[in-house]
């Protein structure tokens, strides 16, 4: 007798259809045997079921039993194909009609008394099940919201394996369930704006960065409020998209990150990892390619305190997310990609001690000492950081000031004025903000008269900038002027922008 279930297996955020196919003969020693490239975990399905059979109350057929999992050539991970394999086996025994397996996409992990476990990625399965021909998903109960948002689908949570099986028979009734996919907005638990005391200019950069997308440096004594700032950059930001929402979703569903009461997130990323952090935990791999911190952080904020005390190598893999926007992980089987769209904000003092251009701390530091310390941030890595902004001590004079400054509600709004223009410009060039403009979107529109040539000219040669610095001034100038309801941009534009690159070539 021979049964087919349909069932679905991730390659990084990618879902692809998989038929379990299951056989059952009567002829020969009893076995069950799983092929189609299956891992450990797939195998151990074998006495997953077994307990599970038994713990609900089927009897386990003691015939030969092949399950073959299709495509055969490509390698199936995890244990998601516990509920399929079983579905198959109780419908090749007769227990459960085959045509209405053909109806159903059907994922989840068997617990030993027969219980429906949580799996990773079930948001990414359920938004391809219209292109694998498919309306209805069976998913573990504890998925059941994070996928539930996706549109002209049917999905029937269960919790174990006797509820599934009277389900499909007809003896018991399960309703699709729909959510609600309006978002809501969390900006008030942002941490805000006013709280930080002083710092007007680099309020500003913060302004610039989350209006157009761009990179931050920020460079300062120790206490100088640089990991604050950069906390509050989240809650400046626009309100997430449903689209944006589904897309981070994705990633944390494939990373396990999803809790059981949660289904969509609903607020911007603000990822901070530890300076001691691995490439890997920071770009995504291992042997099953997992997504790191950039991915993580896509669609929201990626924090790196004391950049320099980051491992060379582990910030240089930096380079092709900041580039691309995403990542790619090759392995001898196939090649991974994670999206990993970011805003990266970096802090780091100005020498190993800190205190280096400190108007009341002297420096003990060597020039040797210094030099060292700068030059394990590399320079074509500081050339893809769009911002470059000195965040000085703070006087005594504003941390006793009570005087109310703006709060992050007040600048968000100029932030999305300013987002809003930025789409309605590049509506058509597949891009959405001003950080992500390739040069045939600059000579489109950051065209500059002839005084802001002459500007920019002579900052490039001051200044020896490269000419991806040339193309970062271009960008954050186009930000400065949208931020201003500007159609052009002006001189007064290009020097601004230019400020937040001369520190590099100046102090740096």
């Amino acid at each position: 007798m021979l049964a087919r279930v349909l069932s679905a297996h991730l390659l990084g955020i990618d879902a692809f259809a998989v038929d379990v196919e299951v056989d059952l003969a009567q002829r020969g020693l009893p076995h069950f045997n799983i092929v189609g490239l299956p891992d450990t975990a797939v195998k151990e399905s074998r006495d997953r079921i077994r307990a599970a059979f038994k713990n609900v109350g089927f009897s386990f057929p003691i015939k030969q039993i092949t399950v073959n999992l299709a495509p055969a050539d490509l390698k199936k991970e995890g244990s998601s194909f516990d509920l399929p394999i079983a579905l198959g086996i109780l419908a090749a025994e007769g227990h459960l009609p085959k045509e209405i397996l053909n109806d159903f996409l059907v994922v989840g992990e068997l617990s030993l008394e027969g219980k429906i476990k949580s799996v990773k990625g079930a948001l990414c399965i359920a938004s391809k099940l219209k292109e694998f021909g498919i309306k209805k998903l069976v998913i573990p109960r504890n998925n059941a919201y994070e996928v539930a948002v996706v549109k002209d689908i049917d999905v029937y949570p269960v919790s174990d394996l006797s509820e599934t099986v009277a389900f499909l028979r007809g003896e018991k009734s399960i309703t699709p369930l729909k959510i609600d996919d309006n978002l809501v907005d969390e900006h008030f638990f942002y941490e805000d704006l006013s709280e930080v005391k002083g710092q007007f200019h680099v309020k500003r950069a913060l302004e610039i960065a989350a209006s157009g997308g761009h990179n931050l440096l920020l460079i300062g004594p120790p206490g100088s409020g640089k990991s604050m700032l950069a906390r509050r950059l989240p809650g400046i930001l626009p309100p997430i998209t449903i689209e944006e929402a589904i897309e981070t979703t994705k990633i944390y569903s494939v990373a396990g990150m999803i809790t059981d009461s949660k289904g969509l997130i609903t607020s911007r990323p603000f990822r901070s990892p530890h300076h001691s952090s691995s490439d890997v935990a920071l770009i995504g791999g291992g042997q099953i390619p997992k997504p790191g911190e950039v991915s993580l952080a896509h669609n929201g904020v990626l924090f790196l305190d004391e950049l320099p005390e980051f491992k060379r190598n582990v910030l240089e893999v930096l380079r092709q997310p900041l580039e691309d926007g995403f990542v790619s992980v090759a392995r001898s089987y196939a090649t991974v990609q994670f999206p990993a769209k970011f805003i990266l904000i970096a802090a780091m003092n100005p020498c190993p001690c800190g205190h280096y251009g400190d108007s009341l701390k002297s420096c003990s530091c060597t020039p040797n000492m210094i030099i060292r310390y700068r030059s394990k941030v590399s320079g074509p890595l500081l050339d893809r950081i769009d911002i470059h902004i000195e965040v000085p001590r703070v006087d005594y004079q504003d941390l006793k000031n009570d005087t109310q400054t703006e709060n992050s509600k007040t600048v968000r709004e100029r932030v999305i004025k300013a987002r809003e223009m930025q789409l309605k410009r590049l509506k058509n060039e597949g891009i959405f903000c001003n950080a992500y403009m390739k040069t045939k979107h600059l000579k489109k529109f950051c065209k500059l008269d002839e005084e802001s040539h002459n500007l920019l000219e002579k900052a490039m040669q001051k200044f020896a900038l490269s000419a991806r610095a040339y193309s970062k001034i271009l960008k954050v100038a186009r930000t400065i002027a949208d931020l201003e309801g500007s159609q052009n941009i002006k001189s007064h534009h290009i020097a601004e922008a230019i400020q937040y690159r001369s520190l590099e070539r100046l102090n740096f």
